[in-house]
Formats: structure tokens, sequence, C-alpha cells
């Protein structure tokens, strides 16, 4: 026969350690989603916005932070960090080659964590790295991005202009085909408003 004690375990076990178990379990884990682009062109000697979002399923604390490193291209060594912000205050890395280069741009309220990348050179070309967190949130994967400086003839083209050429032949097409609907319709509309005797 079981002991006295031994049920008043298997009783605790049952009534309350395994619903706290159950309970814990079931409740989702927090977790930040960083964002950021794939993959990004910027002109050498000129000043581009890093971008990163993020979100987060608790209030932003006064503990949450970003960091940015870099690793360059073609570099097995690991990434350094280039960028910290904490406490409301940005810490440039010492890193020589982005000395005063490297410019807080985001707004953590706005879930913005980018930042600026002043006259880019041709040896930041490399992987970005953006890393968020904000206490208690937990389970951050980092996002990471492409940077591309290249001469300004190498730049990828934009669509807008293509696209503003084609909307501009469209009503310049359109204005035609109207002038000459207008143009067919007074013309019948002049032949028949002769009623004059026919001359044979």
């Amino acid at each position: 026969m079981m002991s006295l004690k031994r049920r008043l375990l298997i009783y605790d076990i049952v009534f309350y350690v395994l619903p706290l178990y159950f309970l814990i379990g079931a409740l989702p884990s927090t977790a930040i989603d960083v964002y950021t682009p794939r993959e990004v062109f910027v002109e050498n000697g000129t000043t581009e916005i890093l971008h990163c979002s993020f979100k987060s399923n608790q209030v932003i604390s006064s503990a949450a932070s970003v960091s940015w490193s870099f690793q360059p291209d073609g570099s097995n060594t690991p990434a350094i960090t280039i960028f910290y912000f904490s406490g409301g205050r940005p810490y440039p890395g010492d890193i020589a080659q982005f000395k005063e280069r490297v410019l807080w741009a985001g707004d953590l309220n706005k879930k913005d964590a980018s930042i600026k990348l002043v006259k880019a050179q041709f040896i930041d070309n490399g992987t970005y790295t953006c890393d968020v967190k904000n206490p208690p949130d937990v389970g951050v994967i980092p996002s990471s991005m492409q940077l591309r400086v290249v001469m300004k003839e190498a730049l990828p083209q934009s669509n807008t202009g293509v696209i503003v050429g084609a909307v501009i032949g469209a009503v310049v097409l359109l204005v035609l085909i109207v002038s000459i609907i207008i143009l067919v319709i007074k013309r019948k509309d002049s032949t028949h408003a002769y009623e004059g005797p026919l001359i044979t």
C-alpha cells in the first residue's frame, strides 16, 4: 500500500507542477524579427542610409540596444562591430576605416535601427549585420545585407524613367486617337450638314 507521503507527492505533482509546466510550455516565446535589404548599391563618395527595421512584442525599453557589424568581402575573419546604440546614446566603433563615417539614423520607438554611412568607399564593400535586442524579447536572429560601392555608371538603372516614358507615350497616343476621332466625326457632320441641290 502506498504511503501517505508518497500519495501527497503524486497529488502535488499532478495538481500543481504539471499544470504549471503545461502553462509555461503553452506561452508563446517572444522574439525580435530584424529586417534589412539583401543588397544595397551605393555610389562611391556618397552618403547612404543602411536601413534596418524590427518587430518586437515588447514595449521598447531603456535596455534596448542595436549593434552593427561589418565583414569585408572575401574575408574569413569574424565580423567586427562598427557601431553600437544603447540607453538612447550612439557609440561609434573605434575602427579607423569607419571613423566619423557611421552615424545613428534610426528611432527605436519607430522600430528603426538604421545607420548612415558617410562618403562610402570601395573598401566598405562587404556584409553589414544589424542586431537588435529589446529585453525580455529573446531569440533574435540578426539580419545582414550586402553593400556594393560602385561608380555612378555601374549603379543599377531605376525603372522610374522607363515608367514615366511609357506613361507619357500612352497619354500622347490617347490624345492623338481622340483628335483623329473628333476630326472624323466633324468631317461626317459637315458632309451631312450640306443639303443643297445635287448638280448633275
